[in-house]
């Protein structure tokens, strides 16, 4: 095992060397979009921090979502948190697979880029329909009584222009309609949904979205409305950005990374005939975005 490490550790460094030219090459070109797209959850946050000081709390509407699914209460309301957690990092995982693995269908930059467009669009609508409307928040923190259900007037500009952090994000209130957790988890499975390989990990996505779904309304952090309107708002959303978006170059046929084990002499042959008569087609991989 040692003896085997020692020899294919050289392969996997070339391999990563040559993934990080081509990934800074196309960040030299779209690095606009992706400051963009990064700025502007920023804007997102400072958003719905400042939605927080018009909250006034009161009673929690009635909603269908309440009468059905039972309240698991506060000290169990970490669950739906933990589930979009692990959701969230696994997907920025699997963005940098190409560094790592040979087969591989997309380039992590131009991945990032469409990532951000849907999450921009989606927040853009979030930001218009929870300013136009304020419910009284339903989670624990933001109903009557609670310290975090009222803001005072900020101090200075700092204050709000750094969204009291951590507090700020972590006990806001009045940015319900939609959930901004269903926006990143919808668009990270349908993301896969679209790009990624393996069948299980795809039907997998899904059923921790609707897991996570259900202990949203479970723990009283939104509304049903919320999770609703976040279901079909993505969907439609993906769906139309899609169509203007140009088509991400599909790598798994088009691969210039050598391979991490050596390839047997009728492997070798098979795939010098394939690139053969892609140069023949006139065939090429357009890796702008």
């Amino acid at each position: 095992m040692p003896l085997y490490i020692a020899r294919e550790a050289p392969k996997l460094w070339r391999k990563i060397c040559t993934e990080a030219s081509a990934e800074v090459s196309l960040l030299s070109e779209n690095w606009k979009f992706l400051l963009a797209g990064l700025f502007f959850q920023y804007v997102h946050g400072l958003a719905a921090h400042g939605v927080h000081y018009i909250h006034r709390p009161g009673p929690t509407l009635q909603d269908a979502g309440f009468f059905l699914i039972p309240e698991i209460g506060q000290g169990k309301a970490y669950m739906s948190e933990s589930i979009f957690n692990f959701i969230f990092f696994s997907f920025i995982l699997w963005t940098f697979h190409p560094f790592f693995f040979q087969s591989k269908r997309i380039y992590t930059v131009l991945i990032w880029c469409r990532v951000l467009a849907y999450l921009v669009g989606c927040q853009i609508l979030r930001i218009i329909t929870f300013y136009a409307t304020q419910l009284p928040g339903p989670n624990y923190h933001c109903r009557e009584g609670s310290k975090y259900a009222r803001l005072p007037p900020p101090e200075s500009a700092l204050e709000v222009i750094l969204i009291n952090f951590p507090t700020g994000m972590l006990y806001g209130c009045g940015d319900l309609i939609f959930s901004s957790h269903m926006i990143f988890t919808l668009v990270f499975v349908l993301t896969y949904q679209k790009f990624g390989t393996r069948r299980c990990i795809k039907q997998l996505a899904w059923l921790f979205a609707i897991i996570q779904s259900l202990l949203i309304i479970a723990s009283r952090k939104h509304y049903t409305v919320d999770i609703v309107v976040a279901w079909y708002t993505v969907n439609l959303l993906v769906f139309f950005v899609d169509k203007k978006l140009p088509e991400l170059p599909d790598r798994s046929s088009a691969s210039t990374s050598p391979p991490l084990l050596p390839l047997s002499t009728k492997d070798k042959d098979t795939k010098n005939k394939e690139e053969h008569n892609k140069i023949l087609n006139g065939n090429s991989v357009d890796v702008t975005y």
